[in-house]
């Protein structure tokens, strides 16, 4: 599959950290996509987790690395122009496969995703990545997934805990807090799209950004694929990744490229 990708868009991504990308997915792709969203939240693997409370009224559910059980990721992440369109943003030549991320916010869910960086979880280093939120629901503005431009150029921030706030990847003190954008969102340039299915967002994994809960009857299905460019390299941790790569420590040496089967070249 091909994509038009302007140069237009290719700068706005290494400026700001985020575009949307209308139209990235036929209907046949959508279509797929959705029953293997379903597929996975009837069977979740092993890494699934609810991201809810208890008390919410609606509920928020995770999974993440099941590309190679289901059909559908797979295929997606295989035969669509994913790879082609990665390749470009992140001006790499090589893109692999970092890992898929399935998220769900059934209809009534309170429970918001807070403003927060990606990369500071995970086990890698490098700058030339992508992430794509790819929904198969229509999202409109108010719950959609938002950005503080420009923030991937400006350094790791903080990660923990979105329950709890829990300091459990880096020490305390350690890193700069994330800043509180809803105190004053004026002070920033904040990004956010209306999407269709068949849209999609490309962001970088040190864009700030955060979602709103979901409202009335809607659902908020999600797959979100993390790629991965030429200066990659495994960062292993002290603590528990997310999500965690049991036993790649002991085969991928710190510093050097994700070059393992768990972690594909995707051609272009």
């Amino acid at each position: 599959m091909s994509y038009h990708l302007s140069d237009q868009t290719v700068e706005d991504f290494q400026r700001d950290g985020a575009v949307a990308l209308p139209g990235l997915f036929t209907a046949d792709e959508i279509a797929m996509l959705t029953e293997a969203i379903e597929a996975n939240i009837a069977a979740p693997s092993w890494r699934h987790k609810v991201a809810s409370s208890p008390d919410d009224p609606g509920w928020f559910m995770e999974d993440f690395c099941t590309w190679q059980e289901n059909s559908g990721y797979r295929r997606l992440i295989e035969e669509s122009a994913l790879s082609s369109v990665a390749a470009r943003l992140m001006q790499s030549k090589e893109v692999r496969l970092f890992h898929d991320h399935m998220l769900v916010k059934e209809p009534g869910t309170v429970q918001g995703t807070p403003w927060h960086q990606d990369q500071p979880y995970y086990n890698v280093d490098g700058f030339q990545n992508v992430s794509f939120w790819i929904p198969v629901d229509p999202v409109p503005r108010e719950w959609t997934l938002e950005f503080v431009a420009g923030s991937h150029l400006e350094g790791w921030l903080m990660p923990r805990t979105f329950l709890d706030k829990e300091a459990k990847w880096f020490p305390e003190g350690s890193m700069k807090e994330v800043p509180d954008v809803e105190m004053d969102r004026s002070q920033y340039r904040i990004l956010g799209w209306e999407l269709d299915p068949g849209d999609a967002v490309a962001f970088h994994m040190l864009t700030l950004h955060a979602a709103a809960g979901v409202s009335g009857k809607n659902r908020r299905r999600v797959f979100s694929v993390r790629l991965m460019g030429d200066d990659v390299v495994h960062a292993p941790r002290k603590w528990e990744t997310s999500p965690e790569f049991p036993g790649l420590s002991e085969e991928l040496p710190a510093g050097s490229p994700m070059d393992h089967p768990l972690f594909p070249v995707i051609p272009a």
